[in-house]
């Protein structure tokens, strides 16, 4: 099992806008550090928690402060910007990182930005498909470009100078493009049987019960037998919210108080998914009267944390409900205390995953 680094990110909304922007870069740049194999990016417009407004533009930012660790977006919210703009955008962040990027994208789910785009009453998961189907044609087919859709028309025809290169777009370093993947949000998801079929792989949200991710395999193994292409274990992601310390103590405060960081976290992510009408997907029974859905039984349910060994067991039995997967991402929280922070990054690759891998492999 590999390690990645997964943050949207979330940020208690009274803090500093440019510190919260460097301790982000500073998660990003520690991961590499450690040897995290990957890192993605969050984005929103209209949250001033959940800071990065671009993923890409973030990304952009750590290309030459990185050198080994991949960068994917997670995730472009396709039916809040002109398909043109991301295949320009993500062409050129893709050559700046020279192919370590990764093509995360989605409708989108924070319900204030489709409201300011004003696609809060189109039917977005159309507007997805039809983005990202310009988006690749941009990438794959010659100029003059020509493409009618319900939501966007695209074209240089009519101002095609194709010998100084004016109408033609840039165009990926990977060919023919870089990798997509699709972050799943819900239980027993058929966007992934689609998007498993045109070749994309998933990473399952870090705030659904253990049961329902396990639900996403099922539907990602459909998904590639109806494309032709055998499902690999290895390429499906999954994020989980995890915190290591040196001390039960500190991890308990730390991370299962409803007054830290990953409970400030789980608090303002449920208020807004409950408000969407999307409460369930904290219930590990959808029989599960709402009131039951506490804070408390929230981050008892949905967070591992304690000391490596007891991070190492608990991980082990989420595997064992879920079943196989090729990446764990380590979910990025506020840096409530810098060095419990980074501590925990640093324990959880240095000793939790070669004792997870130690295990998984005598299991097997």
């Amino acid at each position: 099992m590999k390690l990645g680094f997964f943050t949207m990110p979330l940020h208690p909304r009274d803090r500093d806008y440019g510190a919260t922007l460097r301790e982000d870069r500073a998660a990003i740049l520690l991961a590499e550090e450690l040897g995290f194999v990957e890192a993605y990016v969050g984005e929103h417009v209209t949250d001033i928690c959940e800071t990065i407004t671009s993923c890409l533009v973030f990304i952009a930012s750590l290309a030459d402060a990185t050198s080994r660790i991949r960068l994917g977006s997670a995730t472009v919210n396709l039916p809040n910007t002109h398909p043109a703009a991301v295949a320009s955008q993500v062409a050129m962040v893709d050559t700046m990182l020279a192919g370590r990027f990764l093509f995360g994208i989605s409708q989108g789910g924070l319900l204030s930005d489709a409201e300011m785009f004003g696609n809060l009453g189109n039917d977005r998961v159309a507007m997805f498909v039809e983005a990202i189907d310009h988006i690749i044609a941009l990438w794959t087919e010659p100029p003059p470009y020509k493409r009618e859709g319900k939501y966007w028309t695209l074209g240089t025809e009519r101002t095609l100078i194709r010998e100084i290169g004016q109408g033609v777009m840039v165009k990926p370093f990977q060919k023919p493009h870089p990798p997509i993947l699709v972050t799943v949000t819900a239980p027993f998801s058929t966007g992934i049987i689609a998007a498993a079929a045109r070749g994309w792989d998933p990473i399952s949200a870090n705030f659904l019960q253990p049961n329902w991710v396990a639900s996403h395999w099922p539907m990602y193994r459909q998904g590639c037998e109806s494309g032709g292409r055998k499902a690999e274990a290895a390429n499906w992601r999954v994020a989980k919210s995890i915190f290591v310390a040196d001390d039960e103590a500190t991890a308990k405060r730390y991370a299962k108080s409803t007054e830290g960081p990953y409970g400030y976290y789980f608090d303002n992510l449920f208020r807004k998914i409950s408000t969407s009408g999307r409460a369930e997907l904290f219930k590990h029974d959808r029989a599960m009267p709402d009131a039951a859905v506490t804070l408390n039984y929230i981050l008892d349910t949905l967070v591992i944390a304690g000391t490596v060994d007891s991070v190492v067991e608990q991980i082990l039995a989420f595997r064992e409900t879920t079943g196989a997967f090729g990446t764990l991402l380590y979910a990025g929280h506020d840096w409530a205390e810098p060095a419990l922070a980074s501590r925990s990054m640093e324990l959880m690759a240095t000793r939790v995953m070669p004792a997870v891998n130690r295990a998984i492999g005598e299991s097997d």
